[in-house]
């Protein structure tokens, strides 16, 4: 019978396919009154049709008083005529959305979030390894090594599973840093210890210091803990300590967070001498300091200087770190390494949270890390890298050299472009999404004024990121003589 159903659905016009489609969302309650329904663009890739199908559907239901175009908001649901006959409205989830303690992602963020999963579009903007330099074939070697041996499995200890924090301490041994077992948290994901870290050791009003640009501005995940964000300036040797002393007494701040390995957005490298003079700064202000280092395996010129971790006589820093960026963001595998004291706070609070990291996931990681299989990963991923950043850097100069500037990064996957004309990021952004090119704006982290990009060479094919170069170019060409 269903299949029956399935069948007499798939012989109807496609505009009335669209058409049911969106009735079903509405009438389940899966799209309440006040939501955004798909783009366009969206639905016309969805049902394999041009545009002018999807405008007849929309057309229709429109006239049906379902949905209206709100200018500003896109189509959105206006009614829904299956609880209008109710005797008890249903909740305006809108407004407990609105209410939520947690601030909403800014709208251009939740706009490349969404589109990251496009497959038609070229991704100059996603912050991860292109599946082309995924390890398939060890990573099924490590599952059949894991499977093998596996037990019994259920909750894990609340600091996560110990196999996994002991590879840990072995492998920070190699980069200067000594951290037993008992002072490592896993956490899912870099995101997910900030998280824990706002929530659990910081002061609501305080303010957190970071260089600017910086990642955390695209995010909310410190003002929505009651918490704002205080810039720093950067150089070419990374963030500059001389305004530290001043900003910690003017905006009354908790903890300083950095980057410092081919910083996002920049690219920047942290030198070893500026790495020295500001945990000097910091631990003289007794400024704590969050060092996210998850992209640190990633160069490809010569080895990062230690990291601040490594310097840290005091427990002074709590250093993240995460298989997300080199190996893969699916297993959600990342740590905290801090003093005992703070491990075990933030251990309560992720317990509080989700009740600890996947234990299979965990004994992956273990495997990957223990066998050595990790570090010829690392190499391989290396050379990919370097093969990827030459080519786009032939295609800027190629399509894009009277158009933009830019610094060649010694390592990570992204590229900070300064754009030479006077154009909106936002109108590039929108008409590069047109073009079928997702990129991401400069402004999205806290960069003013406009005129700055970031791209990234990790995800594409090299294919694609000459092709997408080559669009951009002209792009910016038809805004700056607009």
């Amino acid at each position: 019978m269903a299949k029956d159903r399935q069948s007499q659905a798939s012989q109807l016009p496609k505009y009335q396919q669209i058409i049911d489609y969106i009735k079903g969302k509405i009438s389940t309650g899966e799209w309440p009154i006040g939501s955004k329904i798909p783009s366009q663009r969206v639905l016309a890739s969805r049902f394999g049709v041009n545009r002018s199908t999807v405008i007849t559907a929309l057309e229709e239901l429109t006239a049906d008083g379902l949905i209206e175009g709100k200018m500003g908001m896109g189509t959105v649901v206006i009614t829904n005529t299956w609880t209008l006959l109710a005797t008890t409205p249903p909740p305006d989830w809108n407004e407990y959305v609105k209410s939520g303690l947690h601030k909403p992602s800014l709208t251009a963020v939740r706009k490349i979030n969404q589109d990251e999963f496009d497959t038609s579009l070229i991704q100059l903007s996603k912050g991860e390894l292109s599946p082309d330099i995924f390890p398939l074939e060890k990573m099924k070697l490590v599952m059949e090594r894991v499977t093998q041996h596996l037990g019994r499995f259920g909750y894990e200890e609340p600091r996560g599973y110990y196999p996994l924090r002991q590879a840990l301490s072995n492998y920070l041994r190699r980069m200067g840093i000594e951290a037993s077992p008992s002072s490592i948290l896993i956490v899912s994901g870099a995101l997910q210890a900030l998280q824990l870290i706002s929530v659990g050791l910081l002061h609501r009003g305080s303010a957190v210091l970071l260089e600017q640009p910086s990642y955390l501005y695209s995010l909310h995940v410190f003002q929505s803990a009651g918490m704002k964000l205080a810039g720093l300036p950067m150089d070419r040797q990374g963030l500059v300590p001389d305004e530290i002393a001043g900003q910690r007494r003017q905006e009354n701040s908790a903890i300083l967070y950095t980057i410092p390995c081919f910083h996002n957005p920049t690219g920047i490298l942290m030198s070893d001498k500026r790495r020295d003079e500001l945990l000097r700064v910091c631990e003289a202000e007794r400024l704590p300091v969050i060092e996210d280092d998850i992209y640190r395996e990633l160069w490809t010129e010569k080895p990062p200087p230690l990291p601040l971790k490594a310097r840290d006589k005091h427990g002074h820093v709590l250093y993240l770190g995460s298989l997300s960026k080199s190996l893969t963001p699916g297993l959600r595998i990342g740590w905290v390494v801090g003093p005992e004291p703070v491990i075990e706070r933030l251990s309560d609070l992720k317990m509080q949270t989700d009740y600890g990291a996947s234990s299979l996931s965990s004994r992956v990681a273990t495997e990957w890390l223990a066998s050595g299989l990790y570090e010829e990963h690392m190499k391989e991923v290396r050379e990919q890298l370097t093969v990827r950043k030459a080519a786009v850097i032939r295609a800027l100069e190629k399509h894009m050299r009277d158009l933009a500037n830019w610094e060649v990064p010694q390592g990570g996957f992204l590229l900070w472009l300064k754009i030479k004309g006077k154009i909106s990021m936002m109108e590039l952004f929108t008409k590069a999404l047109r073009h079928g090119i997702l990129l991401n704006p400069g402004n999205i982290y806290g960069q003013e004024p406009e005129g700055y990009l970031r791209i990234s060479y990790g995800y594409a094919s090299l294919a694609d990121l000459e092709k997408g170069i080559d669009l951009l170019g002209q792009i910016i060409r038809s805004l700056v003589q607009e």
